[in-house]
């Protein structure tokens, strides 16, 4: 592909994944065909048109995993069998006589022994590895298991040792994040490291910096962690005690950008400027609120956002939906084309859905898998503006710190004039979350005292038919089940009005709980 690439005169791809990633997102799908790219499978599941995430709810069409790949494979997808290791007895095998798969259960052991195997042979792969993945191999359980919000709990990644290379800190400049994070960021003398050039590195914040002992002018060791992000690993400087070196880094006490004061968080390791109208915080909050999983406004790139909130155009995200095409058109890198173009991706996104305009609001610890969960919880962005922090906590995946960064952002003047100025006048228009699929969609159990059922099955029963557990009690729960002694929740269920039901008319009633 290079080699064609460079007969043309075009720039060659740093590494395989810059080449795919930029071809599947070519406009022109005949570009995308040239390319030659090839796919491996590893999965089925489907999306909810209109939302960004997977229903909790769907029938299983395999038992496990290495079912579903084997009939994927006997299909006629391309299945990495050759280096996949699993148990499948002979009666699930699509062909009996297949020895691709495992005739026992793996276990940590096996792992480890297949971990040590493929990296002591992945530079003779016909394709680039950075580690393998160890997952539960019953889909029932990996249901059950669930999921946080950018990580399956079923699954596993185990990283092999990356490739390093050795240059010099040049300079050590600090940047600001769309929530005023500041982060040390190393200026390196350009280093290849596994294919691509290497010309900066994050130091994460200043414990890593002071631990590490990095400074201008020391040779250090980098590597891409992950094969992706690089990061500084050490300083061979420090280690050597060489004399003459530069002077310890110190965050500043200002920021940067916009000369406000800059603080460290209480039990955290970042500083944050207190600035909050830093351009720099309203740039990446910006580039955040129209990013694809958020509000999607295509054509809205770093550099346009850039001139728009240095011409003084945008401000807020509400800004963005008073832009029209003569105001587009006379600015650098926008001609009449592209600012009708601009326009009409912002009028497409006026519509979003409740979790998608949650979580392009950028709360902190509020991802995008989250940002799905609270919508179908509460069902409006009022109710979850006001819920209270032991309603938040209820929830199965919200936990005290995320219920408090919640809490926290539409407590403030910010959050809520941020809110209010996209939602008045009908600037958007939030559509509710698409319904969840089952018997139990939209409502919230609590179960109490001691079940017939293991309580791990019950709660697996109520999010298999698209429910919700609750961890605590409060006005949002639907149904108490109580088993015996069920001690005060039995009480504080009564007094709230929410209706309480046996295990059995769980199991048997008009709910049809073993469905």
């Amino acid at each position: 592909m290079n080699r064609g690439r460079e007969r043309l005169g075009e720039a060659a791809f740093a590494n395989p994944r810059n080449a795919a990633a930029g071809s599947v997102r070519q406009l022109d799908p005949r570009v995308t065909a040239s390319r030659r790219l090839r796919l491996w499978v590893y999965g089925i599941g489907r999306i909810v048109p209109g939302t960004s995430v997977h229903p909790p709810f769907e029938p299983l069409l395999f038992a496990t995993h290495m079912e579903e790949l084997d009939r994927l494979a006997a299909w006629g997808f391309a299945v990495i069998r050759d280096w996949t290791r699993g148990y499948l007895p002979d009666e699930k095998r699509h062909n009996p006589a297949d020895r691709h798969y495992l005739d026992d259960p793996l276990d940590i052991e096996g792992v480890i022994a297949f971990y040590r195997e493929v990296e002591a042979k992945k530079d003779s792969l016909p394709y680039e590895i950075d580690g393998i993945v160890a997952k539960v191999n019953e889909l029932g359980v990996q249901r059950e298991l669930g999921k946080v919000a950018r990580s399956p709990r079923w699954a596993i990644a185990a990283k092999f040792s990356p490739d390093r290379a050795e240059t010099t800190v040049e300079e050590i400049v600090v940047s600001v994040g769309r929530t005023g994070t500041l982060t040390p960021v190393a200026i390196l003398s350009p280093v290849t490291v596994r294919g691509v050039k290497v010309r900066r590195a994050t130091l994460h914040n200043q414990d890593n910096v002071d631990t590490k002992d990095i400074r201008v002018g020391d040779r250090v060791v980098v590597q891409r962690a992950g094969d992706v992000i690089p990061e500084v690993v050490e300083s061979l400087s420090a280690k050597r005690e060489e004399r003459g070196r530069g002077t310890p880094f110190r965050m500043p006490d200002r920021c940067p950008i916009c000369g406000s004061p800059v603080t460290r968080v209480a039990g955290e390791a970042a500083h944050r400027c207190t600035g909050k109208n830093c351009v720099a915080r309203r740039k990446e909050w910006l580039r955040h609120f129209v990013s694809k999983n958020a509000m999607d406004i295509e054509g809205l790139g770093p550099k346009v956002l850039s001139t728009l909130v240095d011409e003084g155009l945008v401000a807020e995200p509400a800004d963005l939906y008073r832009l029209n095409r003569d105001m587009l058109a006379g600015l650098a890198r926008l001609g009449d084309k592209s600012a009708d173009n601009l326009v009409q991706a912002v009028e497409r996104s006026r519509t979003p859905t409740l979790g998608r305009f949650l979580f392009a609001l950028g709360i902190p610890h509020v991802g995008e898998h989250l940002s799905g969960v609270l919508a179908r919880r509460f069902g409006t962005i009022d109710a979850i503006r006001t819920a209270a922090p032991e309603e938040l906590s209820a929830i199965h995946e919200v936990g005290p710190e995320v219920a408090r960064s919640i809490r926290e952002y539409f407590d403030s003047v910010e959050g809520n004039l941020v809110v209010d100025h996209l939602l008045e006048g009908k600037t958007v228009e939030i559509r509710p979350e698409p319904a969840t699929e089952g018997i139990f969609a939209g409502k919230t159990f609590l179960f109490t005292g001691s079940l017939g059922l293991p309580r791990a099955k019950a709660k697996e029963i109520v999010r298999k038919g698209g429910g919700t557990v609750a961890t605590a009690i409060s006005r949002r729960v639907d149904y108490l089940v109580a088993g015996e002694n069920p001690g005060s929740k039995l009480a504080k269920a009564k007094e709230m009005g929410i209706r309480v039901i046996s295990e059995e008319e769980f199991i048997e009633g008009e709910f049809g709980g073993d469905g």
